[in-house]
């Protein structure tokens, strides 16, 4: 279904962008904004709403969990090239409601403590706890993606991170973690583009990465292991969502509509009082 508060989707792009059976990323148009009907101006109109909605659903999943320790969290992931909107998601969805109950993570190169453990070490210290929101910028995911890319582990072992993979989300799941994996998703020319801009702008030197130009040079590589990615890693339980994402107007409301329909689907509730409410009300008023 669609987010209650955002008004001009004429389908769910729950499922509209989910992967599935079949799913090439070939396929996907990164200039195109699947099931929506209104342009810029309605998007970021239905943008706002959303924010009002989606602050609304966290404090009341934070303010469960208060009272219930095995309450629900959420845990969104987000993957993309250099460049495709990861931080504008985290600043104009995430960041519309109160920071104390997100847990946000951007995973760097490991570290050499890090690497002295399996893959999956780090990334489990960051699981967001009972009533929180997790965002992961870039994730586990890496070391199945750069990892295959720049072949730093045998292909075997790239193989076996797939399951090990599969089986740590069927653990969060369990626990009552729901996860939503976005893989945001523009073209080579919108990325060549927007590094372009971040070289033309003092403001943005801070931004642009020379790395980044290397990693260009293996986009076909990177399309290849991404197409990878979603064939062994999309399942019924922690399924992937490809979001166009060449506009970034679309990309931000399309997230929030994914982070809303989890949120939806919790319905988190207020907890009921664990005292007296009509005695509280009498001893205030006689102080």
């Amino acid at each position: 279904m669609t987010a209650k508060s955002q008004k001009n989707w004429s389908d769910d792009p729950a499922r509209l962008l989910r992967v599935g059976d079949g799913f090439s990323l070939a396929d996907v148009d990164p200039d195109s904004t699947p099931g929506y009907e209104g342009g810029k101006t309605e998007g970021q109109d239905d943008l706002a709403a959303g924010a009002e909605q989606f602050d609304e659903l966290q404090e009341r999943l934070f303010a469960q969990s208060r009272l219930h320790h095995d309450a629900p969290a959420a845990l969104l992931v987000l993957q993309a090239m250099d460049s495709a909107g990861k931080g504008g998601i985290v600043r104009h969805v995430i960041g519309a409601t109160d920071p104390q109950g997100v847990h946000l993570k951007a995973f760097k190169k490991p570290t050499e403590e890090e690497l002295q453990h399996v893959f999956l070490w780090r990334i489990e210290k960051e699981v967001p706890k009972a009533g929180y929101i997790g965002v992961f910028d870039r994730s586990h995911y890496e070391d199945v993606l750069i990892g295959r890319v720049r072949e730093l582990a045998p292909p075997e072992e790239i193989e076996r991170r797939y399951d090990a993979i599969n089986d740590f989300e069927k653990r969060l799941t369990d626990h009552g973690v729901h996860v939503v994996k976005v893989m945001l998703h523009i073209s080579s020319d919108e990325q060549k583009a927007r590094l372009q801009e971040r070289l033309d702008r003092p403001d943005k030197h801070w931004k642009y990465n020379p790395g980044d130009v290397d990693e260009r040079k293996l986009w076909p590589q990177y399309m290849d292991a991404y197409q990878a990615v979603f064939e062994r890693t999309s399942t019924e339980r922690a399924p992937w969502h490809v979001v166009p994402a060449n506009a970034k107007w679309y990309a931000r409301l399309a997230v929030q509509a994914l982070v809303l329909d989890t949120l939806e689907r919790i319905d988190p509730q207020w907890p009921a009082a664990d005292f007296d409410v009509e005695a509280e009300k009498a001893r205030l008023a006689a102080t």
